[in-house]
């Protein structure tokens, strides 16, 4: 029984390490997150686009071939919707 409690009182902790190391990259996330709003708050401030500047960033993370496949796919329902 002894042997059995203390494999349960391992597994307890951790398990709770695993979750306090969450808890832990969560609050950084939540941090990054302020960070980049700020940083978007501050490029509107300046006169930029925030929803342009997303949308860069969004291509930005696509490989060249990934992107002017989207491009192209666009292009061509805009046509077909005479959005030209």
């Amino acid at each position: 029984m002894d042997e059995n409690n203390a494999v349960e009182n391992v597994a307890a902790a951790e398990l709770r390490q695993f979750i306090e190391r969450i808890e832990r990259l969560e609050e950084e996330k939540q941090t990054i997150a302020d960070d980049i709003k700020d940083v978007m708050g501050e490029a509107k401030g300046r006169g930029y686009d925030t929803k342009a500047i997303r949308t860069i960033l969004r291509l930005r993370k696509k490989d060249r071939d990934e992107r002017l496949e989207e491009e192209a796919i666009l292009q061509t329902y805009m046509a077909a919707l005479g959005m030209e």
